[in-house]
């Protein structure tokens, strides 16, 4: 699958889980299930409970994405 193919959404963290999994709520109203992207493990970027987060989904599976930016308030 090429990058291109990604959607990018923006949402809201609900719930904080094991392994830096999360569950967010997308502005449309859905929740999903995110991990962090590999630079946010690497760099130790903490994402907290309320945080506004993008990620991006893929278009094969819409219940899981990948966080790549916690926005700041």
């Amino acid at each position: 699958m090429a990058k291109e193919e990604l959607i990018e959404l923006e949402g809201r963290v609900t719930d904080v889980l094991r392994n830096q999994c999360y569950r967010v709520e997308l502005e449309n109203g859905k929740e999903i299930q995110a991990y962090t992207s590999g630079k946010m493990r690497r760099f130790r970027i903490r994402i907290v409970l309320g945080d506004r987060v993008k990620l991006e989904m893929s278009p094969y599976d819409l219940s899981k994405g990948r966080i790549n930016y916690r926005m700041k308030n």
